[in-house]
Formats: structure tokens, C-alpha cells, sequence
């Protein structure tokens, strides 16, 4: 078995384990708002509940996109090319589960830790198989992207971080996610990765109403999707 095959199995593995992980932590809807020093009852920096609903066709995708690229293209450079980054990025989510239920502190680190290589995975995903390899790819970077922002904020705020509360940590947060986003669609147009943060954005305004962070949250989502679109239009 070729170096590049056996990339692509472990590929496959890795988003195998990752999906399995909610099996071994069924319950899990979120940080305890009893982890924090400031209980968190009602955070408004976090997206509305039904918006976690992307991380079972983000699993399935994932899956697909792996079993697919080591059947049809386990030699092809141009896939072997995100292999790496986006499988460290898998093993590291493979165990973030357990690792949330215990310590947010240490959650947030490793959501960031899976947030770096899928950037980097996503920045080096070919023109080629669009909607089998970028796609989800794309998607899985841009809710990333999403909750390592919302992690930040929620740690932030559960510590009592100076200089902001709950919702000035909940504005930081959103317009963290904006900035990783302008940058993430300049470096590589991709479609499911703008929706990804669009939706999270949605959903927080969804959650706040239209108070000043879900009015933000709203105006970012729109902005990101007009970024989206506009990199994607032909030149």
C-alpha cells in the first residue's frame, strides 16, 4: 500500500472515530453552566439549539468524502494534498468529547487545535471533486470556525475575564468569527464553509432576538454571505 493510501484509510479511520465519539458521550448538550466560576445559564453568545443539528451531516459528509477519496482516488496528489492537516484535526476532534464534559478550558483549546489544521486542510483541497472533497471540508472549517469563536466567548465569560460580560464577550466572540471567516474566504472560496457560519450566526440571532448582539450577529451573517458569493463569482 502506497504512502498516499495509507493516508487516505487513516483518513477514513479518523472520521469514523470522529462520528462515533457522540456514542461515548450521549448526553453531552453543551458545557455545564455549573464548569464555570459564573454559572451560565443562558450565555447569548451561543447559537440557538437546533443549529448543533449540522454535526450529523457534517459526520456523514466527512465520512463519505474519506471512503470516496481512498475507493477512486487514493493516488490522486491533488487529494492527498489535505490529508494530513484535516486528519489531525479528526484525531484531535475524535476526543474532544470527553475532554468537553471536564474542562472547558481544555475543550477550547482543543477546538482550536481542530479549527488550525482544517483551515489548513480547507486552504489546500484541489478545484477538482468540488462537492466530495471541499465541500465538506468547507463545512466542517466554517462551524469550526463558529464554535472556537463561541468557546472563547463562553470561557471568557463563565471566568469573569476582564473587560467584558456575557455580552460583550458574546460581540468579541461574533466579530472573532467574522474576522477568521474574511481571511479563511479570501485564502479559499468556498461555498459550505460560508454557509456553515452563516447558519451559526443565524442561530445566535435566533437566540437573542433582535437585542445588539443578534442584530450584529444578523448584519455579520449577511456580510459573510455576500463574501461568499463574491468569491465565488467568476473572475
Amino acid at each position: 500500500m502506497s504512502p498516499m493510501t495509507l493516508r487516505a484509510a487513516f483518513v477514513l479511520i479518523l472520521s469514523l472515530a470522529f462520528a462515533a465519539s457522540p456514542l461515548f458521550v450521549p448526553d453531552f448538550g453543551g458545557y455545564d453552566p455549573m464548569q464555570f466560576p459564573v454559572p451560565l445559564e443562558n450565555p447569548p453568545v451561543q447559537p440557538a439549539g437546533y443549529a448543533f443539528a449540522i454535526w450529523g451531516l457534517i459526520y456523514l459528509w466527512l465520512i463519505a468524502s474519506a471512503a470516496f477519496g481512498l475507493w477512486k482516488r487514493g493516488h490522486d496528489v491533488a487529494w492527498d494534498a489535505p490529508r494530513i492537516p484535516l486528519g489531525l484535526s479528526l484525531a484531535v476532534g475524535a476526543i474532544w468529547l470527553p475532554v468537553a464534559v471536564v474542562s472547558p478550558i481544555w475543550a477550547t483549546v482543543l477546538i482550536w487545535a481542530m479549527l488550525i489544521p482544517a483551515l489548513w486542510a480547507l486552504a489546500r483541497t484541489p478545484q477538482q471533486d468540488l462537492w466530495l472533497l471541499r465541500a465538506p471540508i468547507g463545512l466542517y472549517a466554517g462551524w469550526l470556525t463558529a464554535a472556537s469563536s463561541v468557546s472563547i466567548g463562553l470561557v471568557a465569560s463563565g471566568w469573569d475575564i476582564p473587560p467584558f460580560g456575557p455580552s460583550g464577550w458574546a460581540v468579541a466572540a461574533v466579530l472573532l468569527a467574522l474576522m477568521l471567516a474574511s481571511i479563511m474566504l479570501r485564502v479559499r472560496a468556498s461555498l459550505l464553509y460560508g454557509l456553515a457560519l452563516v447558519w451559526a450566526l443565524v442561530a445566535v440571532t435566533v437566540r437573542n432576538g433582535f437585542d445588539f448582539v443578534g442584530i450584529l450577529a444578523l448584519v455579520g451573517a449577511v456580510l459573510i454571505l455576500g463574501l461568499t458569493l463574491r468569491r465565488l463569482r467568476p473572475a
